[in-house]
């Protein structure tokens, strides 16, 4: 299902790929974890083990938006739907293959590498099912993530929320659901979030309506580019009341990958940036600041009480 060119690219950017369109990519975190040189800020603020998270997506070039600060090479987007759907549990099971081959490569470095954890990452237990691409454009995401409870992972799903109604249909919750909200209003989010949808914001404000009964912790992520979108605090808040979310996380646009073409330094809020803005989004919403992590450039926001 991918392009020769397409999947050239990925591969240069050490992606495995999974089947037709699924793909794994070792998080710099989990890498860091395992050389005990730090862990990630999901571990920090829910519990979760970074050398033991799998990072993957099911629709690794398919999205419904062409994001600004996407790390992913945007102009290789290949749509968005999937024509061919792979087997949930071959998806995962290749998944944890792929895993352990890119795990490899630290057998050879044995002075810097904590052995246990090494060992450990070999059977990961938590599943970031965001990576890249719109992992609600796969269709039986449902099936995956029980696949996944099956085997005994946490799960965290990451959404753009322009598919609510995938969302809607789903058996089996994720154990935490992130939904992106990076505009205030719609003007911001067509300039910022590119849609390839002509109801993408229409759809966004449906799946913040959603959220409030649907029964798994839930997360308004707010990715912060300077001079693009840390602007109307009162519009964010208005959407956040909205969606009713058990945290909401401020973080740090960060000039990775693809997004290095369309954007520079400039553009990366520094953590004093992101945690002003999160101080005066807290005052709107009444919740209050739970926990931060300077290196990540990230805040997290929970409800009082």
């Amino acid at each position: 299902m991918i392009p020769s060119d397409v999947r050239d690219v990925l591969l240069h950017q050490h992606y495995h790929l999974v089947g037709g369109h699924s793909a794994v990519k070792l998080c710099l975190w989990t890498k860091k974890s395992i050389q005990d040189q730090g862990y990630c800020y999901k571990q920090k603020f829910y519990g979760i083990q970074s050398h033991r998270c799998l990072q993957m997506t099911p629709a690794v070039t398919w999205c419904t938006q062409k994001c600004v600060f996407c790390w992913r090479s945007t102009e290789h987007t290949l749509g968005t739907a999937l024509q061919e759907i792979d087997d949930p549990g071959e998806i995962i099971d290749g998944a944890i293959i792929a895993q352990r081959r890119l795990l490899s490569g630290f057998g050879g470095i044995p002075e810097r590498i904590n052995q246990r954890k090494l060992k450990e990452a070999q059977d990961p237990n938590q599943a970031a099912i965001s990576l890249s691409g719109e992992p609600t454009i796969y269709p039986r995401l449902s099936e995956l993530i029980g696949e996944f409870t099956r085997r005994d992972f946490t799960t965290f799903l990451v959404t753009n929320g322009t598919l609510p109604q995938r969302l809607n249909s789903l058996d089996k919750m994720p154990t935490q659901l992130y939904v992106s909200l990076d505009a205030p209003d719609e003007e911001t989010y067509q300039r910022v979030c590119n849609p390839l949808i002509p109801d993408g914001w229409d759809r966004l404000q449906e799946t913040l309506e959603l959220l409030p009964s649907l029964k798994t912790r839930k997360v308004i992520r707010i990715t912060l580019v300077k001079d693009w979108n840390m602007h109307d605090v009162e519009g964010y808040s208005r959407l956040i009341k909205k969606a009713e979310p058990d945290f909401v996380e401020a973080k740090a646009f960060m000039l990775l990958g693809g997004s290095r073409k369309r954007l520079s330094l400039e553009n990366m809020p520094s953590f004093h940036e992101v945690l002003a803005f999160s101080e005066k989004l807290a005052s709107k919403i009444d919740y209050e600041l739970a926990d931060q992590k300077e290196d990540s450039r990230v805040v997290l926001l929970s409800k009082k009480g």
